[in-house]
């Protein structure tokens, strides 16, 4: 090869680089990994989904703190696929716009720029950030009733576009209260049941007073009371036609009393809403304002929990404490030997030791048996026991234990309205025959919600405190949930409804318990359920018969 000249050699020192044929790209991508940036007010918009919409109460103590310490827990931050702007991830909706009225007022730069830790956009999207916002509210401040239930309202509706939007599936509350669990913010279903009540039928009517922060229990006493005049009014408008329907009418009384929490009285509320109807349905205001109360308590027995019974404390035998008996001056036994201490003590020594190895074993055997009998754990980290403590301050609850309650006859863990800690132990204030029928009805809802069919579960007064009744369309309704009924239906001892073959109850019961078939088979959630109800069953029928124990925790 010939040598290059200088002329070659600066040829190709000046000669033009590669061009590029592919357009340039306007803006970088997201990181797709946690990362520290700074990023200005301009930058960054507040979560629009945010269930937050009235002014935090520690708003001012917010804005003094950072007004003199700066920023000292910077929001996460994320950005939605194809969107210009970033947005607050979990929390953090009243700093930022508190940073924006600290820049207003004082122009400073430390509120405009910001450093955050920006955060990929999560694979499900919009539920998780939801579920985060709420859990953060809770935990820096708390959020009224009526916006965590606006919140959840919205979760279901983001886990129903997650089944997919031509599904047509709806979210059972039970379903509901499960994914929100599992995403970090728990919540019983017995709540979710009363947010959807004020969300429907309380908001139209009193929205400043529940943006007033109204609390649970006077929702809960509101929407007991709402139904158990419905169904007074139901049944005493039957065949008669009348100017106004209930839902109007309790719109109208109700909204009377949108005002502020501090002076609203739901008995008042009560009293105009019995009086109205009296003056209606033609009736007499005290017989009324009886049967609705009537109505109201059963209501109310059937939505809340049953007082976990106290335990006794084991008390410590006399003779453990007492202290030993001195030797009579009077006795004519020799005294003992040295030796006979040192034996004594070596005893009591071993004794000691014996002991401790016996409660060693008895607590391996106590977790064992727990862990055998747990029909599915209930996974957690300390964040997520946090909130629900957090939450549980907030509604005036008491966490359960199950540790602690578990070890009775047959101890199990299920969910539901009445939790089940032991099959087989009934608590004495649950050992009468209407608390027994309420609870025996309730599981029976509750094993019928899974296979959609809770609405043709109704309670009653007699029997084993429920029947069923036949669905609209017999022929229509899946395989799994004609079985499902059926057994129900027979349970109740009624009348087989139409549309039900008890016949073929035989053929279904094995794959409807077991599995095997052609249908699925009962969860264990709702197996556990059907052991409790067909025991709180037979305690009710032992209660009627004159045959039952004395014992409520033994059998007859």
């Amino acid at each position: 090869m010939a040598d290059m000249t200088p002329d070659d050699m600066a040829a190709k020192l000046l000669a033009s680089g590669f061009e590029r044929s592919s357009p340039s790209a306007a803006a970088l991508t997201d990181p797709i990994a946690d990362t520290p940036m700074v990023v200005t007010l301009d930058q960054l918009r507040p979560y629009d989904h945010d269930p937050r919409v009235t002014r935090n109460p520690a708003y001012e103590d917010i804005k003094a703190s950072i007004r003199e310490r700066g920023l000292d827990a910077p929001p996460a931050i994320t950005r939605r696929p194809g969107e210009p702007h970033y947005i607050i991830r979990n929390g953090g909706n009243t700093r930022l716009a508190i940073l924006r009225e600290l820049w207003s007022e004082t122009k400073d730069e430390r509120f405009l720029r910001i450093p955050c830790l920006f955060r990929p956009w999560p694979q499900r999207g919009e539920v998780v950030m939801l579920t985060g916002h709420l859990a953060e509210n809770e935990l820096r401040g708390g959020l009224s009733f009526i916006e965590r239930a606006l919140g959840v309202e919205k979760a279901r509706e983001f886990y129903e576009q997650e089944m997919g939007r031509d599904s047509g599936q709806s979210l059972s509350q039970s379903e509901l209260a499960r994914r929100l669990t599992a995403d970090g913010f728990p919540l019983p279903q017995s709540h979710i049941s009363r947010m959807q009540d004020a969300v429907h039928y309380l908001l139209p009517a009193i929205p400043n007073l529940l943006y007033g922060g109204l609390g649970r229990h006077q929702v809960e006493r509101l929407a007991v009371l709402r139904k158990a005049c419905e169904r007074t009014w139901e049944r005493r408008a039957l065949g008669r036609s009348l100017s106004v329907d209930f839902a109007t009418l309790f719109q109208d009384v109700l909204a009377q009393f949108d005002a502020q929490p501090d002076n609203f009285s739901p008995q008042r509320v009560q009293d105009e809403l019995v009086g109205q109807m009296a003056d209606l349905l033609e009736a007499d205001y005290d017989t009324l304002s009886l049967e609705i109360d009537d109505t109201e308590s059963r209501q109310r027995a059937l939505t809340s929990d049953p007082a976990p019974p106290q335990a006794a404390r084991p008390q410590a035998p006399a003779s453990s404490a007492s202290a030993p008996e001195r030797p009579s001056v009077q006795s004519s036994a020799p005294p003992a030997p040295a030796s006979a201490g040192a034996n004594q003590a070596a005893s009591t020594s071993g004794a000691e030791s014996a002991q401790r190895g016996d409660e060693q074993q008895d607590d391996k055997q106590r977790d064992e048996r727990l862990q055998g009998h747990i029909v599915s754990p209930a996974t957690t980290t300390d964040r997520l026991q946090s909130i629900q403590r957090m939450v549980a301050d907030q509604m005036g609850d008491k966490l359960p234990d199950f540790e602690a309650d578990a070890l009775r006859a047959i101890p199990v863990q299920a969910g539901g309205l009445y939790p089940i800690s032991d099959v087989w132990y009934i608590e004495p204030g649950l050992d009468v025959p209407d608390r027994l029928r309420v609870h025996i009805a309730q599981f029976a809802r509750e094993i019928a919600e899974e296979a959609a069919v809770a609405e043709q579960v109704e309670p009653s007064d007699g029997g084993i405190g429920f029947t069923c009744t036949a669905p609209p369309a017999p022929r229509a309704v899946p395989p799994f949930a004609r079985a499902v009924l059926t057994l129900l239906q027979a349970l109740c001892a009624a009348r087989a409804a139409a549309g039900l073959d008890r016949a073929r109850l035989a053929d279904d019961l094995a794959p409807l318990l077991c599995g095997g078939g052609a249908h699925p088979r009962l969860s264990d959630a709702a197996l556990v359920k059907l052991f409790r109800l067909l025991r709180l069953a037979r305690r009710l029928l032992d209660l009627e018969t004159g045959a039952a124990s004395s014992d409520p925790g033994r059998g007859a």
